[in-house]
């Protein structure tokens, strides 16, 4: 049976909950909520509720700079990983990943700049995508 190409919606929602597990997986923390959504060759991705439980606690101390500081050394350790399972996912190579914490508010939120656009059977869908760059992949389409 030939492999049908996934719908941009569901890279996005597949990515959502990989990147939840690996928060947990990670860090003993998953995020309450990541939403993920491609523009053209980005991904952004936003998280709630991502603070671990030794975060909250300096925070409660407060010592705010040593918690950025441990969310920091997080998010650089992360990275990689992340990475890897964007590209994994998306099947498109990771340009570079961005990625921001705001601990006073418990969100998290990345940039992923992209190779290109991911192969998906809705192409359409995804908001900025150049008009050219659809058409090029349904003439692909249309000839094999």
């Amino acid at each position: 049976m030939p492999e049908v190409t996934p719908t941009s919606g569901q890279i996005e929602r597949s990515l959502s909950q990989r990147i939840q597990a690996v928060y947990k997986d990670e860090l003993g923390v998953r995020p309450e909520k990541v939403v993920c959504q491609f523009f053209d060759q980005k991904l952004a991705i936003a998280l709630e509720k991502v603070a671990t439980p030794s975060e909250q606690l300096l925070l409660s101390n407060e010592r705010v700079e040593s918690a950025k500081a441990l969310r920091s050394h997080l998010d650089i350790a992360l990275k990689p990983r992340l990475i890897e399972l964007i590209e994994e996912v998306s099947g498109v190579a990771v340009k570079t990943l961005l990625s921001d914490t705001d601990l006073t508010y418990d969100v998290a939120g990345m940039i992923v700049v992209l190779e290109d656009v991911p192969p998906v059977r809705n192409l359409e869908s995804i908001p900025k995508v150049k008009k050219e760059k659809i058409a090029e992949v349904n003439q692909e389409e249309s000839t094999s």
